[in-house]
């Protein structure tokens, strides 16, 4: 079932998989000339935050979060990057480190591009320049959202936003007819949500009661989306 009209899923969501989309010939095999992939296990750590930024990476298949780790070493999940996603330019843009750490998800195949092809193309492509600039408008949009929602909005109604949102991300690999299903750990759910994780693991019980899902071992498989929609209260 789509969601459009009925939650704005863009306002939850980065768009960077359209930067490299239809790239010029030579702006891709600019970007290309030193590109090498990678396949990481679930967990693998990919960059870590203040690490020199070497380069982008780009998700050829999988899912990648990107987190943040306070004193106590909790961690918090900032966004979950989905396959055709491009990370780590931040820094590259900004001259700066890597300011959050991302981890592989699930197993994930992930292209690295070397800083200085990737700004070589940037100096010579003003599509990828106009793409960067309004994706960084787009994703400060959505960081603000989440900034507003931590601040104003329930655990559980959190916990509706994100697996609404999660539902949109793993429907990409989903086969046509058959159930979404989001396949993460209670430990990242609670991380992504901004809470304990026994918090999550009792909501979720809820939500079952209520009809609202079912869950198989680890996954969580959406049944009325609609009920959702309504619990997150977005407007």
């Amino acid at each position: 079932m789509s969601i459009t009209g009925l939650f704005p899923i863009d306002k939850w969501d980065f768009q960077s998989e359209s930067i490299l989309a239809d790239l010029p010939p030579a702006d891709l095999e600019m970007l290309s000339t030193h590109r090498t992939e990678q396949v990481y296990k679930k967990g693998d750590i990919i960059f870590r935050e203040g690490a020199y930024a070497a380069g982008i990476f780009f998700v050829v298949n999988g899912k990648v979060k990107k987190y943040k780790v306070n004193k106590e070493g909790k961690e918090q999940i900032i966004y979950v990057a989905n396959t055709g996603e491009l990370i780590g330019y931040h820094a590259i843009l900004s001259d700066d480190r890597y300011p959050d750490f991302a981890a592989a998800l699930e197993e994930s195949t992930i292209a690295f591009i070397p800083r200085e092809d990737f700004l070589k193309t940037l100096g010579q492509s003003a599509l990828l320049n106009n793409r960067l600039l309004k994706t960084l408008s787009h994703e400060f949009t959505v960081l603000i959202n989440s900034l507003t929602m931590f601040a104003q909005k329930s655990v559980r109604e959190r916990l509706a936003v994100q697996l609404i949102v999660l539902r949109e991300k793993y429907k990409v690999n989903a086969k046509p007819g058959m159930p979404i299903e989001i396949n993460m750990s209670r430990d990242d759910l609670a991380s992504l949500v901004g809470t304990a994780r026994e918090n999550v693991v009792r909501m979720l019980t809820e939500f079952k009661e209520e009809n609202i899902l079912e869950t198989r071992g680890r996954k969580i498989l959406i049944l009325d989306i609609n009920k959702l929609i309504r619990i997150a209260d977005y407007k």
